[in-house]
């Protein structure tokens, strides 16, 4: 079949990128997280880093607190919230919004419901755990000291109250925390990266400036020297910060991470040369940061140097370094808890567009259009990724005009960003705005003499659907001779070609070269066996065209093919069911109308075409 529909288009283009390495265009604008390898000892085998002994004293033990009170078992009165919402109601309604993807909500009502009913312990636990994954944060805190029988909760809920400290100004109780007894795992590790610069915030500056000690591959020292080269600047030491920084970026990725903040130590020393080497270096390699492009500007313009670090800003940064280990290992729900944090502290547009590709890849549609939403327009690509991938997720809930909208904001931002665009076109192209489609793509910035295949591709995909196949051909053609053993390309083409009855025998070669570098494709399948189908092999057909239907099952245009089959091959029952089956199916008035023709009066005996075009 064609790739006629949004999905199917959108694959083709990864297909493309993915087989055909040369057909990569400029870096993706949703910002590729830096790859940061695993600690030379991993989090689950590092042994805890123990603070000075602490000698016990004499002070007197607390007393052991008051045992909850039973549980009711009926509620009289029935709890309820000044506006008469039962807590139960309340607690069901969470659950709801959190299968319907609303996280905030579920995060509220599951918070309110737990207040009214305080001495109900499973529902400490499920709030707590909503309330975390969702950024509800005081309310984590105010659940801690609940959930403490849970070690994995309890310890979640250190973090996050430590964490909170230091944004309410009261840093030394959670440095007290820290020092007196370590977090546990799976965040053992996190508290090792956030005490230089909490142990500043609370005023310990013998232990915040520690040296670091670590092998050059140990990626651990990246942020332990980050964070010191940036505490030393705050003590106004700064030949030292400057060697700490020039001992930071020789490490391994070291300089592909924290080239930017050297810049900005650089700017606000007044080395405007060397900081633009610095900003010219972070947008080298696979993974430019965007920030980068800002510092050049803002150096270029003589503009004023970022403000220097504060404690805070480095535990955010802490965080933040441990979320990209987190984002490694896929544990996607750590990295949002640990980016929420980080964003707590010092939000940037930065962590809102990481935590929005966090949370979307942990299938949280709606908190995650909520974190891209917060990325200005300050920068350009952080803005067009963020709206791209706001264009993402509603169509994975097929809500074409907010997925358009989204994707027309981002190719204004930056319509040199080939992604956006043709994701642009793939969605018009999904609305049946074929025509709005081909003008985009024959935009002067996309028609260029150096376009890439996945252009050309889309651009004759748009003129197949208006029609203009002989157009289309030479799209198609254009972009397969680039990338001849392409099997979304040979299937485009191949499939017009026997369709259209204009090349059937050398569309049908095509289809069955995809088909063999693909078998699992039910697309290409349906393309195999609708050639053989117009070869006239309609028994073959019938056999490749079920199996087509058996990877596709809710395919209209596949499972119309096998009805064909199923006639011509006397199944006239079958015939009459599959046909039936496609008016079940999504699928446009045009098939809708021919089908029902073929219900009414079944199908007349076709000529099998192949060999030379057809007149």
């Amino acid at each position: 079949m064609r790739s006629s529909s949004l999905r199917v288009l959108l694959s083709g283009c990864a297909l493309l990128a993915l087989t055909t390495p040369a057909l990569a265009q400029e870096a993706p604008v949703v910002v590729p997280v830096p790859e940061v390898p695993a600690p030379a000892i991993t989090p689950e085998r590092t042994p805890d880093l123990h603070p000075p002994a602490v000698i016990p004293t004499e002070d007197p033990v607390a007393e052991a607190e008051a045992p909850a009170p039973p549980i009711p078992e009926v509620w009289e009165p029935v709890p309820v919230n000044a506006q008469g919402e039962s807590a139960y109601g309340l607690y069901l309604s969470g659950r709801i919004a959190g299968f319907r993807g609303d996280g905030a909500a579920s995060a509220r009502l599951m918070a309110e419901s737990q207040s009214l009913t305080p001495e109900q312990p499973l529902l400490w636990n499920e709030t707590f755990l909503t309330s975390l994954f969702n950024g509800d944060l005081d309310t984590v805190v105010r659940l801690t000291p609940d959930v403490a029988g849970v070690p994995e909760l309890a310890e979640a809920g250190r973090l996050v109250s430590i964490v909170q400290s230091v944004k309410r100004g009261a840093a030394g109780e959670g440095y007290a925390s820290l020092s007196g007894q370590p977090l546990g795992q799976p965040f053992t590790i996190i508290g090792q990266f956030i005490t230089p610069s909490l142990a500043a915030a609370a005023g310990d500056w013998d232990r915040a400036l520690k040296p670091v000690e670590t092998a050059p591959q140990d990626p651990t020292g990246l942020i332990l020297r980050l964070q010191r080269a940036q505490l030393l600047e705050m003590r106004r030491r700064y030949d030292e910060a400057d060697t700490e920084y020039k001992a930071l970026v020789a490490i391994p990725n070291g300089a592909r991470l924290f080239s930017v903040q050297y810049g900005e130590f650089l700017e606000r020393r007044g080395r405007r040369d060397e900081a633009l080497l610095q900003y010219r270096a972070s947008l080298t390699g696979p993974s430019p940061d965007p920030a980068a492009l800002d510092g050049l500007e803002r150096t270029a313009a003589r503009g004023r140097a970022p403000a220097a670090p504060t404690p805070a800003d480095g535990i955010a940064a802490a965080l933040d370094f441990s979320s990209l280990m987190a984002g490694e290992r896929q544990d996607h729900k750590l990295t949002a808890i640990l980016l929420r944090l980080a964003e707590s502290l010092k939000p940037s547009d930065m962590t809102a567009l990481r935590l929005g590709l966090a949370l979307a890849a942990d299938s949280q549609e709606e908190p995650a259009r909520q974190a891209f939403g917060r990325v200005g327009q300050s920068n350009k690509i952080l803005y067009a990724g963020a709206q791209y991938n706001i264009g993402l997720s509603y169509q994975e809930q097929d809500n074409n005009d907010a997925a358009l909208a989204a994707f027309t904001r981002a190719d204004a931002a930056a319509p040199d960003q080939t992604r956006i665009t043709l994701a642009l076109v793939g969605q018009l192209m999904t609305m049946k705005r074929n025509e709005e489609a081909l003008a985009i793509l024959n935009r002067a910035d996309v028609n260029t003499a150096d376009q890439g295949a996945d252009v050309r591709y889309m651009r004759g995909s748009a003129l197949e659907a208006l029609g203009r196949i002989e157009e289309a051909e030479n799209e198609l053609w254009s972009a397969l001779q680039a990338h001849p053993d392409n099997p979304v390309l040979l299937n485009m083409l191949g499939y017009i070609w026997v369709d259209t009855g204009r090349r059937v025998d050398q569309g049908a070669e095509m289809i069955a070269r995809a088909h063999a570098a693909e078998p699992e494709n039910g697309n290409i399948q349906d393309s195999l066996g609708w050639a053989q189908y117009r070869q006239g092999q309609y028994e073959t057909a019938v056999g490749t065209l079920e199996e087509a239907v058996a990877k596709e099952p809710a395919n209209a245009e596949i499972n119309d093919h096998l009805g064909d089959a199923y006639w011509q091959v006397g199944r006239r029952r079958e015939a009459t069911w599959q046909w039936n089956r496609v008016l079940t199916l999504e699928t446009d008035a045009e098939r809708r109308a021919e089908v029902e023709q073929k219900l009414a009066t079944g199908l007349s005996e076709p000529q099998p075409v192949g060999g030379a075009a057809q007149p």
